[in-house]
């Protein structure tokens, strides 16, 4: 039977991860903070959310990001990302599907906004680079998700059209670009069931094993 899917791209932070927010709100105790004040400063802080998107984007360093985030948190600088971000760790299932699923012959792309690379590079420290045929990583790109530009360059990256991609992402704002060129769409939640959605899109004609 042929096989539908061809591509399976995935997001990283809240897919091919876990323990974010453990970690995050870990690191606030640790510095005398509310348990939510590192989310607030990125998603409702004014000055914070624009500071992750230039991040994304490209048009901010990692470093850059590091100083303006610390000024608003009241805390040091020096790798603020990555002291941050120094519980989380691979989804291991999310990871072994990707394995799977490349050695079963499917191309396998990353399409994720950045968390900046240098000097915190969280695809290296959690040891994913390797799953991928292409990585797509917005800082690189200048554009971030739901952008639809950046959706049209990892299916031309792959050589796939959409309607052979599954793509899976762990906010639903980021899926509808991903529609729109035809993909099937997976909405990332616990990582067991996830995992379980996506090798069932996969399986349809062939098997990837469990």
């Amino acid at each position: 039977m042929e096989r539908r899917f061809r591509g399976l791209v995935l997001d990283f932070g809240g897919v091919l991860t876990t323990g974010v927010r453990e970690s995050t709100t870990a690191w606030c105790a640790a510095h005398g903070l509310p348990p939510d004040a590192w989310r607030r400063a990125l998603e409702e802080h004014p000055e914070g959310r624009l500071l992750y998107r230039e991040l994304e984007a490209g048009r901010l360093s990692q470093q850059e990001w590091n100083a303006g985030m610390a000024a608003l948190l009241g805390v040091p600088a020096e790798d603020l990302m990555g002291r941050a971000w120094a519980g989380v760790r691979p989804a291991a299932r999310m990871v072994a599907l990707a394995r799977r699923a490349r050695e079963s012959g499917l191309a396998v792309a990353l399409l994720s906004n950045s968390f900046g690379l240098d000097p915190y590079d969280p695809y290296g420290r959690l040891g994913v680079w390797e799953l991928f045929d292409v990585a797509v990583i917005s800082e690189r790109e200048g554009l971030a998700k739901p952008e639809p530009e950046i959706y049209r360059r990892v299916v031309e990256r792959l050589g796939l059209p959409g309607a052979a991609c599954v793509f899976v992402d762990d906010l639903a704002a980021n899926l509808a670009p991903a529609e729109a060129l035809g993909m099937a769409t997976v909405l990332a939640t616990d990582e067991a069931s996830t995992v379980d959605r996506v090798t069932a899109l996969l399986n349809g004609g062939t098997s990837l094993g469990r």
